[in-house]
C-alpha cells in the first residue's frame, strides 16, 4: 500500500520532511532519514533545502538509506547545487553520530555504502569520530583526470598562469596546491576556475595547503558544487596524502581549517587514510517542500 507522503510526492503536493542539521568543523549538513520515511527529492527540492535564505541551509544534504549489500547503511551525498557526489569526510562523521543519536544502530563501528566506495566510521569514547576513508587513488583514469600517465604533480594553465597541483581521489577527485600562506591563496577566484577545468570531467575539489611543520598544515578548500567551505574531510585527507607523497609530512598530521582541526593518518600507498574529528548536532526540524 502506498503511503501518504509517497502519494503527496507522486501528485506533486508539498510534503513534510523531518531532518537534522549537523556540522563537522563548520562544514554543515542536512541529514535525512530515508530508512523510516519515504524520501524522493527533486533537484529543485535539494537546492531549496540547501538554500541559506529560503531553506534550511547547508553545504551538503545527506540521505540515509538501507544498504544494498552487506553494509549497515547506505548514504547519498548531494551538494548545495543539487548534484550527487561520491564522498564526504565530514559528512561521514556526522552520519555515524546521527544514526547513533536516532537509535538506528548501537554499533560503534559501522560499514557504510557510498557511491565512492565502502567507508567504516567509528564513534570514539570521547564523542569524536574516526573514519577509515579507504586508500587514495592516483591513476588518472580512476580520479578521473585527463592525463597520459600518473605523475607526482601536474601543471595546469589557469588564466594565462601555470600552476602546479597534485591530483588524486579520496572517493572523490581532488587537486591540491602547496602555498606559502593559505590566507593569501586565490581560493575563491582560482578555485572556481580549476573546479570546472576541462581536464576534470567530473569537476574537482581544490585544496590550498600551507605546511607549518612535518605534523601540521593549514588548509582551505573550494568544494565543487558548493564553493569554499569551513572544512573538508576528504580535502584534509587529500592534502595530507599529497604532503606525505612529496616528502613534506610525517604519517600523522594535524590539519587546521577555518572551522577547526582534524587529525589525519596515512602509512603510505595501498594503505587506508584515517581521519578523526568532531561531529555536532545543531537542531532537529521539519520543513514543508
Amino acid at each position: 500500500m502506498i503511503g501518504w507522503e509517497q502519494l503527496r510526492c507522486k501528485l506533486g503536493l508539498p510534503m513534510k520532511l523531518k531532518f537534522t542539521k549537523m556540522h563537522g568543523l563548520g562544514n554543515d549538513f542536512v541529514l535525512i532519514d530515508g530508512v523510516n520515511q519515504s524520501v524522493q527529492l527533486s533537484l529543485d527540492q535539494l537546492r531549496l533545502l540547501a538554500d541559506r535564505h529560503f531553506g534550511v541551509g547547508c553545504d551538503q544534504i545527506l540521505l540515509i538509506e538501507k544498504a544494498n549489500g552487506n553494509a549497515d547503511f547506505r548514504y547519498r551525498i548531494f551538494n548545495a547545487d543539487g548534484n550527487e557526489v561520491e564522498q564526504c569526510g565530514n559528512g561521514a562523521r556526522c552520519f555515524v553520530r546521527y544514526v547513533h543519536d536516532q537509535g538506528m544502530t548501537r554499533k560503534n563501528e559501522i560499514r557504510v555504502e557510498t557511491i565512492g566506495g565502502l567507508i567504516i566510521p567509528k564513534l570514539e569514547s570521547n564523542g569524536e569520530v574516526t573514519v577509515n576513508m579507504g586508500a587514495p587513488k592516483f591513476e588518472p583514469q580512476e580520479i578521473p583526470f585527463l592525463a597520459e600517465k600518473r605523475m607526482l604533480t601536474y601543471p595546469l594553465d589557469i588564466d594565462d598562469k601555470r600552476v602546479e597541483f597534485s591530483v588524486l581521489s579520496m572517493g572523490n577527485p581532488h587537486a591540491v596546491q602547496i602555498v606559502e600562506d593559505v590566507n593569501l591563496a586565490p581560493v575563491l577566484v582560482e578555485g572556481a576556475l580549476i573546479e570546472c577545468h576541462p581536464l576534470f570531467p567530473q569537476h574537482v575539489n581544490v585544496g590550498y595547503m600551507q605546511v607549518i611543520n612535518r605534523n601540521h598544515i593549514n588548509l582551505r578548500v573550494y568544494e565543487r558544487g558548493t564553493g569554499e567551505t569551513l572544512a573538508c574531510g576528504t580535502g584534509a585527507c587529500a592534502a595530507v596524502v599529497t604532503g606525505i607523497t612529496r616528502g613534506l609530512l610525517d604519517s600523522k598530521v594535524k590539519v587546521s581549517t577555518p572551522g577547526g582541526n582534524l587529525v589525519v593518518r596515512w602509512e603510505g600507498e595501498n594503505h587506508p587514510v584515517w581521519m578523526t574529528g568532531p561531529a555536532i548536532a545543531v537542531f532537529d526540524g521539519e520543513i514543508e517542500i
